[in-house]
């Protein structure tokens, strides 16, 4: 039984792209039908990383630059809760921010999308392909080094355009946001993610709210799915481990079964040439601390070198 009564209206903030309106709208769903008596409005907002797209987020400062106008936002009262991508979070939240609630991961994988080809293994030598991830490129460049990684930024729109206007042979993208747009069918092949692991949070929804509005806890704790919780708690555990962000070539995916965490994550130089992988199996009741354990192993073989390197080259 509910035992609180919800506030009469709630603003979440967005960006106005086309993938975080349609998130913004699936969290709308989910507090009107909760709470009926409840008017949930969309706060549809304009971000630096939006209006800068003519270099790599890892140049310009990275994927914060996708959430600071949401949180003035919840800093000023103009709105009460905040929509994201999880993989678009930094590890580190501003000092009076929280995450109030992860919703149930899409799928995770990356996404290969062509005109022309029907998988990454049939690209010609000095195909271009293009992608924003430096993730995703420091793998291509270790599976296959004939092909050439040109850089992709923009919408999903936007990047589909640049696709199927010449400019690359292929791109790759999140399946996630291609399922929620309802362009899945543009998807030739999901990759496996043993073969491109996933960015951290990848295909997961997170709700940010203002530390300060803890009323609003109990009122998102429906929306909250405890199995993604988990993992993205380990990876995000992981990659805060490492000092992860956009501008370094890592991932992390976990998944959870009876109760234990398996999670695979990586740390590579850009060019691929350089890669460490590791697998560790926990308990889900340490989440975090499993996300650091794994961590530390990529450590013990050289984890930090590489990313000493990629400090070097910033």
């Amino acid at each position: 039984m509910t035992t609180f009564n919800p506030p009469q209206t709630l603003v979440i903030a967005s960006r106005e792209s086309a993938l975080a309106m349609w998130q913004a709208k699936h969290i709308q769903a989910r507090l009107q039908a909760l709470y009926p008596q409840c008017t949930v409005t969309i706060l549809g907002m304009t971000t630096t990383g939006d209006q800068i797209l003519d270099s790599p987020l890892s140049r310009i400062g990275g994927k914060g630059l996708f959430v600071k106008e949401l949180e003035n936002a919840l800093a000023d009262g103009s709105a009460d809760l905040a929509v994201h991508s999880m993989k678009d979070v930094p590890m580190h939240l501003p000092e009076g921010f929280m995450m109030a609630a992860t919703g149930e991961r899409e799928d995770p994988r990356d996404a290969f999308v062509s005109n022309d080809y029907d998988a990454l293994e049939d690209l010609p030598a000095g195909s271009v392909v293009g992608t924003s991830s430096l993730r995703r490129q420091s793998q291509l460049q270790a599976r296959f080094p004939h092909l050439k990684i040109e850089s992709l930024r923009g919408n999903v729109q936007t990047r589909l355009r640049k696709l199927d206007e010449g400019q690359y042979a292929a791109i790759i993208l999140a399946a996630a946001g291609l399922i929620r747009l309802e362009l899945g069918h543009r998807i030739r092949q999901s990759i496996a993610p043993q073969d491109s692991i996933p960015a951290v949070g990848q295909g997961a929804l997170g709700i940010e709210i203002n530390a300060k509005r803890q009323d609003l806890l109990a009122i998102l704790a429906p929306l909250n799915h405890v199995d993604t919780e988990l993992c993205v708690l380990a990876e995000r555990g992981f990659s805060r481990a490492l000092a992860g962000s956009c501008t370094v070539p890592l991932g992390a995916y976990a998944t959870k079964q009876d109760g234990m965490l398996h999670m695979t994550g990586f740390v590579a130089s850009v060019d691929g040439k350089q890669m460490l992988r590791e697998t560790v199996t926990g308990s889900a009741d340490e989440a975090e601390k499993l996300g650091q354990q794994l961590a530390q192993q990529l450590v013990a073989r050289g984890a930090d070198k590489i990313l000493a390197a990629l400090d070097g080259v910033k």
